[in-house]
């Protein structure tokens, strides 16, 4: 008899997972399954016109290029400090470390107008800016990337962590006994053993960049065709009753991100 299952000394496989796929089925794919039902009422050639309108698609564009550039920033950010949170001891790490944290607890709309306070003209970053002729007021690419970077900072820090704890200091002893400088060693040693990691962090950030709406609205002028986000467009076909429109772009925005996420989790898989 063929097993599927690998055998495993810790018991209870078929309780875990009938719980795991139950929990799974009710609260993921029942609601998921719903909308897509729904949203199909329209026809598939309704269906297409929908997703196909230019202002979904330059929403789309505008939301993928916002989450990616800020899921890159806290790419590179993120890893600087959960090496610093990870690696060292130093004066205040607790506080650091709390304020990591903070965008979970933080309501996001809270987020969207301390950001809009900053990069007003009399704000802080606004007036520094404004020295040099940017209105970051008015670059809403540019604002829309700082709240993303804002919101999304704690799961690129937070993936990290755990595993530059556990990254084992033999390896790298072994690359200085064997000549090698400071930056053969990084991009050698260090980046192939945190890239998984590295990866779960970015497929994070970018996917809960690309639902954002609570901080962003606050921040971009929702400007069609120029500045506008994807949930903004299905917030507004709410706002004018029009909730096939909305769950169809709802749907379309459901299968590009698990597109998206489905790929980062296959290269990911790859390099394990």
């Amino acid at each position: 008899m063929i097993s599927f299952v690998k055998p495993s000394i810790i018991p209870g496989f078929k309780f875990s997972f009938c719980f795991g796929v139950g929990y799974l089925f009710f609260l993921v794919i029942v609601p998921l399954f719903t909308l897509i039902a729904f949203s199909f009422q329209i026809g598939f050639s309704g269906f297409l016109r929908a997703i196909l309108d230019k202002q979904v698609l330059s929403a789309l564009f505008f939301s993928l290029s916002t989450s990616f550039c800020a899921a890159i920033v806290n790419l590179i950010f993120g890893f600087v400090i959960a090496w610093s949170l990870a690696r060292y001891e130093f004066f205040g790490k607790r506080i650091l470390d709390a304020l990591v944290d903070l965008p979970f607890a933080l309501p996001t709309a809270v987020a969207g107008i301390a950001l809009s306070f900053l990069l007003a003209e009399s704000g802080i970053l606004g007036a520094f800016l404004g020295i040099f002729g940017f209105e970051a007021q008015r670059a809403s690419f540019f604002g829309v990337c700082l709240a993303l970077v804002f919101i999304g900072m704690p799961f690129v820090v937070r993936t990290l962590e755990p595993v530059i704890k556990d990254f084992d200091d033999s390896s790298l002893e072994a690359a200085m006994c064997l000549g090698a400088n400071f930056w053969q060693t990084f991009f050698f040693v260090v980046i192939p053993s945190l890239l998984p990691a590295a990866l779960t962090g970015f497929a994070l950030a970018f996917a809960r960049g690309l639902g954002e709406y609570g901080s962003v609205i606050f921040i971009s002028s929702n400007i069609p065709f120029e500045s506008q986000i994807l949930p903004v467009v299905i917030v507004s076909k709410i706002e004018s009753h029009d909730y096939l429109g909305a769950s169809v772009v709802g749907v379309f925005m459901i299968v590009v991100s698990f597109l998206l996420l489905f790929a980062i989790a296959y290269l990911q898989g790859k390099r394990n």
